[in-house]
């Protein structure tokens, strides 16, 4: 069964089928932004990049925030597991290529060098005024805790991060699954809360980047809640 999900005939069929679906949620749904100026500045400047960080149970809402980063070059770091293959095509079929990035296991040689040269490319996107949309508790989680590697970017590109806390009403969120997933009902509400500019001091060490990471994960679930609430109404 798993070489049948990973075949290529499969992973073009779930990603046509992600990919439909996001544009059917984004195209009904009545979408609503707070805080949206605190994001203007960088959408307007092309020689400023941008990390654009929500969560991964969200992904099936994500194109609530492609108008946005439509005016910009913006990639996506999505995994190459299996369910990252499919999501990667989704986001490719609208207009956000992926950059490929695993975490590697303690020993893992080749998975650490790769995982290292898309974190290269990644710094060196943003810092060149791309935009680069991750979902940084992604692809194993624990759901709703920032991994380390989106705030390295950010130190080493010196661009600013913004948090996106997303949700709609009636959704369906699955419990059973590690990041709950959200699956939102067409014809519905949803509301997007912006969080940022935030930054990572060029000469952070590693317990200032894991209080960062304590910090904006704490904020990204509220604005994510935030979200929820404003949905709801």
């Amino acid at each position: 069964m798993k070489k049948l999900l990973r075949s290529d005939g499969v992973q073009a069929f779930l990603g046509w089928v992600l990919g439909t679906y996001l544009r059917l949620i984004l195209r009904t749904v009545r979408w609503t932004h707070e805080n949206l100026d605190a994001v203007e500045p960088v959408l307007a400047d092309d020689s400023r990049g941008a990390i654009a960080l929500f969560w991964h149970g969200r992904i099936p809402l994500c194109l609530a925030t492609a108008p946005q980063w439509w005016r910009k070059r913006t990639k996506a770091l999505i995994s190459p597991s299996a369910d990252g293959e499919f999501i990667a095509r989704a986001l490719d079929m609208s207009g956000f290529p992926a950059i490929r990035v695993s975490s590697a296991k303690k020993g893992d040689a080749a998975k650490a060098r790769q995982a290292v040269a898309a974190i290269r490319e990644a710094t060196q996107w943003v810092a060149g005024g791309g935009a680069l949309v991750v979902t940084p508790d992604g692809p194993r989680g624990p759901n709703e805790v920032i991994a380390a590697g989106s705030l390295q970017i950010a130190r080493r590109s010196g661009q600013a991060v913004y948090l996106m806390g997303i949700a709609a009403a009636p959704a369906a969120q699955m419990q059973g699954t590690w990041d709950k997933v959200m699956w939102a009902a067409p014809f519905g509400r949803g509301s997007v809360v912006w969080d940022g500019p935030l930054f990572v001091p060029p000469d952070a060490d590693e317990a200032a980047i894991a209080a960062l990471v304590a910090d904006w994960s704490a904020r990204l679930s509220a604005a994510t809640r935030r979200a929820e609430a404003l949905a709801a109404r």
